[in-house]
């Protein structure tokens, strides 16, 4: 098995006031070119946006886009006619395909929203642009893995264009998992969202993550009560 380790101290970082985000790879003003990407996984943004705040309606194209709420609302509006909000317990995925634009804002006007926004290289180019937003009930049950993305429409979770399973947990200390693969073309890269793990012997804090390749599953124990993480099953490459 082969490993790439980013602390959470060795982020790309933003402070635009309004804005505060942390950048897992290259992104913005953040330039690192050993850190593009981790297979077809492009961006992992760690965002925290103030009161009545937000990105003004811009424009994307051939890129999955998937954003997750960790505490707050975030308000969407997008070329597409969608006008929604996305609350807490919630995954929003859109297809950028030949082109959408789209705003992001905090519905809130006196509380932060925390959001992780994930961009992830499509299967193919210039589909057409969609939108989809679910509930996640079943991430109130802890003690498991919980599927929340996959590449079929029929599948548990919301669905993008590409060969990519996102699974979130939240586990008691001592609590052990061992994640399976899901093709021997992809890698995983686990992101600690709160608590701390140890991920095939290496110990991972809030916010810190393991990229894994070439190996069949993954072992994780966590280290703490409360531990939540990300897991997000990417093709290593364009095929």
């Amino acid at each position: 098995m082969k490993t790439v380790l980013h602390l959470a101290s060795g982020r790309g970082s933003a402070n635009h006031g309004w804005l505060q985000s942390q950048h897992s790879f290259s992104f913005a003003n953040y330039y690192n070119s050993k850190n593009m990407n981790f297979g077809l996984l492009r961006v992992l943004n760690d965002d925290t946006v103030a009161p009545g705040k937000g990105f003004g309606k811009h424009p994307h194209d051939n890129m999955e886009i998937i954003s997750i709420p960790l505490s707050g609302n975030l308000e969407h509006e997008d070329s597409m006619g969608n006008q929604t909000i996305i609350r807490e317990g919630e995954i929003q995925a859109m297809s950028a395909g030949a082109g959408i634009f789209h705003s992001e804002f905090n519905a809130s006007k006196s509380q932060e929203v925390k959001f992780l926004q994930i961009w992830i290289f499509p299967r193919e180019k210039d589909v057409t642009p969609r939108y989809d937003q679910i509930q996640l009930p079943d991430l109130t049950i802890s003690e498991k893995l919980h599927q929340v993305l996959s590449p079929y429409e029929s599948d548990e979770g919301i669905w993008i264009h590409q060969d990519t399973w996102f699974h979130m947990g939240t586990f008691s200390r001592g609590r052990h998992e061992e994640y399976p693969v899901k093709r021997t073309q992809n890698g995983v890269y686990l992101f600690i969202i709160d608590g701390s793990f140890e991920v095939s012997g290496q110990r991972l804090n809030k916010r810190d993550a393991l990229g894994c390749w070439e190996t069949e599953s993954i072992s994780l124990r966590s280290l703490e009560n409360g531990s939540r993480i990300l897991i997000i099953d990417v093709p290593m490459n364009l095929s």
